[in-house]
């Protein structure tokens, strides 16, 4: 089987991966519903160790942080009044780091994204991580391209769910984070296996 060419490589857009020093960095609805119950992700606590690794890179750095929720409404899996809603504790955000609440899976679509990396001083190259890989994370990174920003997705601080196809078959959750990312790669933006790529 012959392997296409890139639409980056095409375009002829840098593949090489910032480092976190020269970025800022949005984690993207790492809420506490999908570490259980309808929402459980495939290898979300793991995905949750490695954010919570690169937010850490990300503070000693000194760069700056944005967290992004999603905000489904009263009663939802999404509650952000609610505990499940919550963004989890290994990721919580500090005091001055900003919020923004999302109601689509592209975190600049009718959101202050946008204005507050902008009040950030915040340059084109953004580190995104989060979940849902196929949908919040692939469609903020898609969203940051559009706009002129540089998005990299760090793959390992990141998770799917298994869901059925339209013909009725499964496609498991590792399938489905490949595609996504490879989607991202394909054009919208930089992926990298982990934290350490970026800060070597």
């Amino acid at each position: 089987m012959t392997v296409s060419t890139t639409l980056r490589d095409l375009s002829g857009l840098d593949n090489r991966p910032p480092r976190l020093a020269d970025a800022t960095l949005v984690l993207i609805d790492y809420q506490n519903t999908y570490r259980g119950g309808v929402m459980a992700l495939d290898g979300a606590e793991a995905a949750l160790a490695a954010g919570a690794r690169l937010l850490a890179a990300a503070r000693t750095a000194g760069i700056p942080v944005v967290h992004v929720v999603n905000d489904g409404g009263e009663g939802t899996p999404y509650d952000v009044r609610a505990e499940i809603g919550a963004i989890s504790t290994e990721v919580a955000p500090l005091d001055g780091e900003p919020v923004v609440v999302k109601q689509t899976p592209d975190a600049f679509h009718a959101t202050s994204l946008e204005e507050t990396l902008k009040d950030l001083g915040a340059g084109p190259e953004l580190v995104l991580a989060g979940f849902m890989t196929h949908m919040c994370v692939q469609f903020t990174a898609q969203g940051a391209f559009v706009r002129g920003y540089r998005p990299t997705v760090v793959a390992d601080a990141t998770a799917t769910r298994p869901l059925t196809a339209p013909d009725g078959s499964t496609v498991s959750a590792a399938a489905l984070q490949a595609a996504a990312l490879t989607t991202v790669a394909d054009l919208f933006g930089v992926v990298v296996p982990g934290v350490d790529t970026l800060t070597d």
